[in-house]
């Protein structure tokens, strides 16, 4: 065989720089315009803007699919519509996979598939965040079973990664059928307004069927998923967003379940008083207030980045630094249903909290909760199973817990909310706290039902009764004289005695029973 020459070389260049611009166009020029003028960008545009500038890395570049039915042997596209690789976020190694509508839709082929669990495999190997960016009209129908085991390939590495690396699916244009359950599995779902949608089937189907006209964005807009179903944790106004979101989202969390979360230096002082505290809290033990507000004044910089904001609100979970330190922050509020837990905030609370104790991160709970929601709608919502989700989740886990009681904390809710008895490491209380088996109103009722009856004036007696439990019962002294909870702290010392509590708990260790894995109520 003769040595190649100069020429031969060149033209090898050549023809490898005329591949790699082939697979960089996508289904071509004509497609990208239609995308761009629907205000989307594509796959490789929104890899630039979530990773750090030039880390991008990009693997199976040239790779096409293997299907000759329905003329597809004439129909290969370079990268088979999916964009895969590494690169960095805050100098942090991530896997990430954007879906190429321009080419096939982004419809899901088996090498497409292929691509995907390929970079997925690695984050396992390496210990690194998967971040998938969906944009696909589901399985690629021309490939029949070969693109439904696709899928499944994906189900089962989500799978067995869920725990181990963080994944987090950002849904960028339509996402249905089989194509939702991937970014179901994930620990995060960011959705786009009015551009992204997820279903497992579509309106026309639904129509077909059941009859029922409804419209993309009713069925499976952002908002519908944000608010009503809770599938999506995040809304973002628009790609530039969504990405910018992530690129937060991540410096929460560690790498993997065998890393620290990163630590952020700051200039807040862990020791700041806050004098609005003392006053934060209502006199009057009914009235509402905001609880996003206190936890603003005690967080690093009075930033806390909220998670499933418009879902179940008599719930709040999201993530916030203490002395630099990440920490995943769940919270009763006030402001709706009295902060009462239900069968939704029951589910996004124990989500929150088994995500933060998977990956290391400590929880502090401020807690003022007078019950479960009582009624039929709840009852039959299954509460009793729901609740016990949440009681699972915080007695399962072993991070470092901190809680702070500042208002109500009565029956079994008291219990549930992270609580002395199911392993809460530090529990604090403000002097407004009120614990006990149920509220005054309900216990005077109760305890004194026969003396109220035989009353002259029933109200007033009521009233006094109500006044005298409140007085002698209610309050967190009888709690902290048992030890259940470790000291009552003037609320504009907050701040510090989190951070305190964290400090301490630092090189916490501790184990559940050996086993397969527990049997969450589902």
């Amino acid at each position: 065989m003769a040595d190649k020459t100069p020429q031969d070389l060149d033209r090898l260049r050549a023809r490898l720089a005329d591949l790699e611009k082939q697979a960089e166009l996508g289904g071509g020029r004509e497609r990208i315009e239609k995308l761009h003028a629907e205000g989307r960008f594509t796959a490789r545009e929104r890899l630039e803007r979530l990773l750090d500038p030039g880390t991008f890395v990009e693997l199976d570049k040239l790779k096409t699919h293997r299907c000759a039915d329905f003329d597809m042997d004439k129909k290969k596209v370079l990268g088979d519509g999916v964009v895969t690789g590494y690169g960095r976020i805050d100098d942090r190694l991530v896997y990430v996979f954007a879906q190429d509508f321009t080419v096939f839709g982004g419809s899901l082929s088996g090498a497409h598939s292929e691509k995907i669990c390929k970079i997925m495999d690695k984050a396992m190997e390496n210990g690194a965040p998967v971040i998938g960016l969906n944009d696909s009209g589901g399985a690629r129908i021309q490939e029949g079973v070969m693109s439904l085991a696709g899928y499944a390939d994906i189900f089962l590495r989500n799978t067995l990664a869920s725990g181990v690396v963080p994944q987090i699916s950002v849904i960028m244009g339509p996402c249905a059928g089989g194509a939702v359950y991937s970014p179901a599995i994930t620990d995060f779902i960011l959705m786009v307004e009015k551009k992204s949608y997820m279903f497992i089937t579509g309106p026309d189907v639904i129509k077909a069927v059941t009859h029922e006209a409804v419209t993309k964005e009713e069925l499976g807009g952002a908002m519908t998923h944000a608010v009503k179903s809770g599938v999506a944790h995040f809304v973002a106004p628009d790609e530039e967003d969504a990405l910018l979101m992530v690129r937060e989202l991540i410096g929460f969390m560690p790498s993997n379940n065998m890393d620290d979360p990163p630590v952020r230096p700051t200039s807040d002082p862990p020791d700041r008083r806050e004098e609005e505290l003392k006053t934060i809290i209502p006199l009057n033990p009914n009235k509402p207030y905001d609880i996003k507000a206190l936890i603003r004044l005690v967080v690093d910089d009075g930033h806390f980045f909220e998670v499933h904001e418009h879902y179940a609100p008599n719930i709040v979970v999201g993530f916030a630094r203490f002395g630099g330190f990440s920490a995943g922050i769940v919270a009763n509020q006030p402001a709706h249903l009295a902060g009462c837990l239900d069968t939704h905030s029951s589910k996004k609370a124990a989500r929150f909290i088994r995500f933060c104790d998977a990956f290391n991160i400590p929880l502090v709970s401020f807690v003022d909760v007078p019950g479960f929601l009582p009624g039929t709608e709840q009852e039959f919502s299954g509460i009793i199973k729901d609740g016990a989700k949440l009681l699972f989740a915080y007695a399962e886990s072993t991070v470092p817990k901190v809680t702070i009681i500042t208002r109500k904390a009565y029956g079994g809710a008291y219990d549930v909310m992270a609580s002395k008895h199911i392993r809460g490491d530090v529990n604090l209380a403000y002097p407004t706290a009120e614990i006990a088996v149920m509220g005054p109103d309900g216990a005077v009722n109760i305890i004194f039902r026969n003396e109220i009856h035989k009353a002259a004036d029933p109200d007033r007696t009521r009233e006094e009764l109500v006044a005298n439990y409140r007085n002698t019962f209610a309050d967190p002294y009888q709690a902290a004289a048992l030890g259940y909870i470790d000291a009552v702290i003037y609320p504009e010392d907050t701040r510090r005695h989190i951070i305190q509590s964290l400090k301490m708990l630092q090189n916490k260790r501790q184990k559940n029973p050996p086993k397969k894995h527990g049997n969450i109520p589902l």
